[in-house]
């Protein structure tokens, strides 16, 4: 069964990443591993930026629980690529994030898939309620 690409006009908040000549793996394409990263980097630079996530001092941090990637198009070096990123699903102490990566300007997704965070107390590791100014900005690229 064909996944239909997305559209640009899914995702709320983009960012732009420039692929390395080390992204491409022996079979001349970025390695499916570095799209993960991509994953990870649009999230959090979404969170740093907007001054809800200090990644040293945080009480509270996302933990990565599950993680999904479709891959549609070919991506190589020297594409320059932006991650785009809303949220799909915003519960008390998780979120699920829906991120597309797109090539060069273009408007279908080359790949495409989900990053579930699930917040907890940064020393006892436990799950905890998503801090409100959190909350109030993952609310804006809610779809």
């Amino acid at each position: 069964m064909a996944i239909a690409a997305k559209q640009r006009k899914d995702f709320k908040h983009f960012h732009a990443i420039t692929t390395r000549w080390m992204d491409n793996d022996a079979y001349g394409h970025v390695n499916n591993v570095v799209y993960y990263s991509w994953f990870d980097t649009v999230v959090n630079q979404f969170l740093i930026i907007n001054g809800v996530l200090d990644i040293e001092n945080s009480p509270v941090i996302g933990l990565v629980i599950e993680t999904q990637c479709n891959y549609l198009a070919s991506v190589a070096f020297p594409d320059v690529i932006e991650a785009g990123v809303s949220v799909s699903k915003l519960g008390n102490s998780s979120v699920r994030y829906e991120v597309g990566i797109f090539k060069n300007g273009e408007d279908k997704a080359a790949a495409q898939g989900h990053f579930v965070h699930v917040y907890v107390d940064r020393e006892n590791r436990r799950p905890t309620a998503i801090p409100v100014a959190m909350r109030q900005l993952l609310q804006t690229i809610e779809v």
